[in-house]
């Protein structure tokens, strides 16, 4: 079977899990002040380090979570909380993750007012509407640095310079991007092991220094008083071996990513491109092509793991947040397909998986 969800999911890489089977023999609590305990720290501080030189950050802190899902939970509400009485509004975008838009919406029964912005037809929000959303009445903008359905990349350094002269903290979601593009100036960050061939249930926040948020979970003081409960030093230590093979695979990830995107493109003649051409990852690849049942295809070619969108949200039924966001009408966006690939994508799989796609898309249109 080729495996093309790369934005569910990456494979674990073969260091990664050599490494976390070492870990198991080292089981004590990183809390504990016994030798095992202490061991179990040592090993949990070193990924800390491992994790923040792949950030490429020198200072601020990180601050481990069950995932990007749960990081950016703490962000939000953490910030919002935290933010003087004046500051009521959260500005976001429409193509948001759910784990964003869903927490900040959550955040209005606390008196907090949601603004969420428009996308153009590319996927990119438009300057200008987000200057003059963002004031002083905003206590945080929360942007996603690479987009998980549709791959585009927002405008991250001018939004950035827009909330700084506001006085408005700016959080990333970079699930998509961390280990893979420069990251983007911004007062926290939020990280996944499992986007870069790393376990899953793990991840962690990037906090500037300086930059003080209120804790959401409360019961210990683990995690710098931020995230109370035992960490697991086995997804720690797998997290820790994935950032580290990132930053070192990082370059020729990159070129191979590209080399897999420039096949792609020629191998879907006559589909459509979701989202900007050019800023954008190029591991991320969301076409459609009209009358084309996405579900019923994805269940025809068995062999081939892709999707219709986020996996999040697979099995609700119903059309795409982001792709109606960028204009698509239902009927569009369940003509859509993502196909995601990166390091361990052969061409060889590409063209063969794209060969079935294409067959039984034919397929679906003599039947029709």
């Amino acid at each position: 079977m080729t495996y093309l969800d790369y934005q569910a999911t990456t494979p674990l890489a073969p260091e990664v899990a050599a490494a976390m089977v070492d870990a198991m023999d080292r089981f004590g609590n990183p809390n504990s002040a016994h030798r095992y305990g202490r061991q179990a720290a040592s090993d949990v501080e070193l990924v800390r380090e491992r994790v923040h030189g792949t950030l490429g950050i020198q200072s601020g802190r990180i601050v481990f979570t069950s995932g990007a899902t749960e990081a950016l939970n703490l962000a939000i509400v953490g910030a919002a909380r935290a933010a003087p009485p004046s500051r009521r509004r959260i500005v976001t975008i429409a193509t948001e993750h759910a784990a964003v838009l869903d927490t900040v919406l959550s955040l209005r029964h606390e008196g907090f007012e949601p603004v969420v912005l428009p996308v153009d037809a590319n996927g990119l929000v438009d300057l200008d509407i987000a200057s003059a959303a963002i004031d002083a009445r905003v206590a945080l903008l929360v942007v996603m640095h690479v987009n998980n359905e549709i791959g585009v990349i927002q405008p991250f350094a001018a939004l950035s310079e827009i909330a700084l002269d506001a006085g408005v903290p700016v959080l990333c979601d970079a699930a998509q991007s961390f280990g893979r593009l420069m990251l983007p100036p911004a007062d926290m960050v939020a990280l996944s092991a499992h986007k870069i061939h790393g376990p899953k249930g793990v991840g962690a926040l990037w906090l500037r220094d300086g930059f003080e948020i209120a804790p959401v979970l409360h019961g210990g003081g683990q995690e710098q008083g931020l995230r109370p409960g035992t960490l697991s030093p086995m997804l720690c230590a797998g997290f820790g071996v994935a950032a580290e093979l990132a930053k070192g695979r990082g370059d020729a990830d990159l070129i191979h990513v590209r080399a897999l995107w420039e096949r792609a493109l020629a191998l879907f003649p006559g589909w459509t491109l979701n989202g900007a051409s050019d800023h954008r990852y190029h591991g991320n690849l969301s076409i459609r092509r009209d009358g084309l049942d996405a579900a019923r295809l994805i269940s025809d070619v068995r062999d081939v793991a892709i999707s219709v969108g986020s996996a999040c949200a697979s099995g609700s039924g119903r059309p795409s947040h982001v792709l109606r966001a960028i204009g698509l009408t239902d009927a569009e966006a369940k003509s859509t397909l993502r196909i995601g690939f990166g390091r361990y994508t052969t061409i060889e799989e590409l063209e063969q998986a794209a060969r079935a796609i294409v067959a039984a898309a034919e397929g679906q249109r003599i039947v029709a």
